[in-house]
């Protein structure tokens, strides 16, 4: 169910549009485009080499701006270098892990660099698990050492003592073992392949325990080329802000590889704050941030303010910047260029936006397909066993080839890679990786993303995506924030929609008008015929609402929080009632 707002086609003027635009920056697409098409796992190049290729090319130019204060490449690769000999001395070498617990800051990223100076890889662990989650984090790291924020001291203290590793430090201990170390480059630095591992960084935890997916060298250059140097084209002049946390690919991979393509700098947010993130920027002097897309409705929900168009920003990279926020958020803070990409953390491709089209998930080269799909959310085979791919401008399932040229780096858990592998698609010996998100086929090697499988519910006949159904309860005035998910209705096949929605300081909720406008908006079925008044929606740090919780306490374990259900077209939301859930099974509501 796309939306109508999303780019319907890319077309042939669109990419000549986006040529336009991208030749101020012709020479140095020319020189990143090799790299995205050839990245030969065995050469010589790494995040480290680069890094500190800059570094000895241009000293002095800042690298790190943190609360207004700035650190050159200089002086950061000096402090990386005694670092990485804490971490020599500790035992630590190629494979081996250090488990990073940090909040952002200059530090968080500096010991990143160090690990993987030395072909070791870092374990960006999340600083809001507790509990069995980060024990079970700290199991499949399986690291050497471990440096922790104090900061993170709550989720620190929550380890259990037997999964710790040997060699444990907090930041005032690990700066003081690195007092007078060596500021040498290591010697292994230049030698390590692209094939190494760089990070493992963990999925979201909105279910279940968590996984941690590999990024190599290899892929995570993919990002330097294709995203940084051909789509985002900052210049060793420019400031990327990074208001994410640094465990999450979004700021490690993307932004911090978009910095690296050409030298500039990059600017840590401490945290998020939708109320001061205009004056952080202004304070840092960034001319670019990344993104998450409910990030852009946060911005997009304060109030006007002259910092709105204060700034020097013109040009933003992340992904989730919904079609129907696109043109208010880019026209309301003067933003030039939206490079909106779609990837994921255990993806072997990713989409980006380089031709500079609105409202579209962008262009990859790499090979794909768009198939069609069973109701579990699986690719659906025909009488021979093959998959069958969408027509043109179709809705499908996005699979992605796995070849000796784009390989998979999965995630730790060898058995977990081989259940989203689906072997002999087309033909026998083939593979791809089943990314479980439902895209749109824009033309031009360009797709819309539509929504995730496992968000999207099935009802009566139709598959109904929850981005959209969330779009629509958005854009009415009384309601602040929405999350779409189905639920089971005993004596009906599929689920129905539910929404738990906030509302809008001082405002009341027209059940009636709301449901005239859903039904305005939405087609019939997609129409929730439930919805829950909560008083807030709990999120994880990357701004991912946590529908599981949700969806299991469905229509009945919801507490003292109102719950209205849909009587039909006419009557509208009512208050929840007894039978309602007999009506809907034998089609007696809602009504119209």
């Amino acid at each position: 169910m796309p939306s109508s707002d999303t780019h319907d086609a890319v077309g042939l003027t669109d990419l000549i549009r986006g040529v336009v635009k991208m030749a101020p920056h012709a020479t140095s697409m020319a020189r990143h485009a090799p790299g995205l098409i050839r990245r030969p796992p065995e050469a010589k190049r790494t995040i480290g080499s680069i890094f500190q290729k800059h570094a000895s090319a241009h000293p002095d130019r800042p690298f790190i701006r943190f609360e207004g204060r700035s650190m050159t490449y200089g002086e950061a690769n000096r402090r990386v270098n005694r670092y990485a000999a804490v971490l020599a001395d500790r035992g630590v070498g190629r494979g081996d892990v250090v488990g990073i617990l940090a909040k952002n800051s200059p530090t968080e990223l500096m010991l990143m660099l160090a690990t993987v100076k030395l072909g070791a890889v870092a374990g960006m662990l999340n600083y809001n698990q507790r509990g069995n989650v980060i024990e079970h984090s700290m199991k499949l790291l399986d690291a050497t050492v471990l440096v922790h924020d104090p900061d993170c001291a709550e989720a620190f203290e929550s380890i259990p003592s037997s999964v710790l590793p040997d060699h444990v430090f907090d930041y005032a201990a690990f700066d003081a073992a690195a007092e007078g170390r060596s500021e040498r480059n290591p010697d292994v630095t230049e030698t390590l392949p692209a094939s190494t591992k760089a990070f493992y960084i963990f999925t979201s935890g909105t279910t279940g325990l968590p996984k941690a997916s590999v990024m190599s060298h290899n892929r995570w250059l993919a990002s330097l080329s294709g995203i940084g140097g051909l789509a985002v084209r900052l210049r060793h002049s420019d400031t990327m802000y990074v208001p994410l946390p640094l465990y999450h690919n979004n700021a490690l991979s993307v932004a911090l590889a978009s910095v690296l393509a050409s030298g500039a700098c990059i600017a840590i947010g401490r945290q998020f704050s939708a109320s001061r993130f205009w004056d952080e920027v202004i304070l840092n002097r960034a001319t670019a941030f990344c993104y998450i897309g409910e990030l852009c409705r946060y911005l997009l929900a304060q109030p006007e303010k002259p910092t709105d168009r204060q700034h020097a920003v013109k040009v933003i990279i992340g992904n989730g910047m919904r079609p129907e926020i696109w043109d208010r958020f880019a026209e309301r803070f003067g933003i030039e260029r939206i490079v909106e990409f779609y990837g994921a953390s255990e993806l072997n491709l990713a989409f980006v936006n380089a031709f500079s089209v609105d409202r579209t998930a962008g262009f990859c080269p790499l090979p794909y397909k768009i198939v069609e799909y069973d109701e579990h959310g699986e690719p659906r085979r025909d009488a021979e066993g093959r998959l069958t791919e969408v027509g043109k401008g179709g809705t499908g399932l996005l699979i992605a080839e796995i070849s000796e040229r784009v390989p998979l780096d999965g995630y730790t858990d060898a058995e977990a890679t081989e259940k989203k592998i689906v072997r002999d698609a087309f033909k026998a010996g083939d593979a791809y990786f089943n990314s479980g998100d439902l895209v749109r086929d824009q033309g031009f090697s360009h797709i819309a993303f539509v929504d995730r499988l496992g968000d999207t519910f099935r009802w009566k006949g139709e598959n109904v995506a929850t981005t959209e159904v969330e779009a629509a309860l958005d854009s009415f005035g009384a309601i602040e924030q929405s999350v779409v998910y189905g639920v089971a209705v005993p004596g009906t096949d599929g689920r129905a929609g539910m929404g738990a929605i906030t509302l809008r300081e001082g405002t009341d909720l027209d059940l009636g008008e709301l449901a005239a406008h859903l039904y305005s908006v939405l087609p019939a079925y997609a129409v929730p015929l439930f919805l829950r008044v909560v008083d807030h929606l709990e999120q994880t740090s990357t701004f991912k609402n946590r529908k599981v919780e949700l969806r299991e306490e469905g229509y009945e374990k919801t507490g003292d929080d109102p719950v209205y259900v849909l009587a039909g077209r006419g009557e509208g939301y009512v208050d929840f009632y007894d039978g309602y859930v007999d009506h809907v099974a034998n089609a007696k509501a809602p009504k119209g």
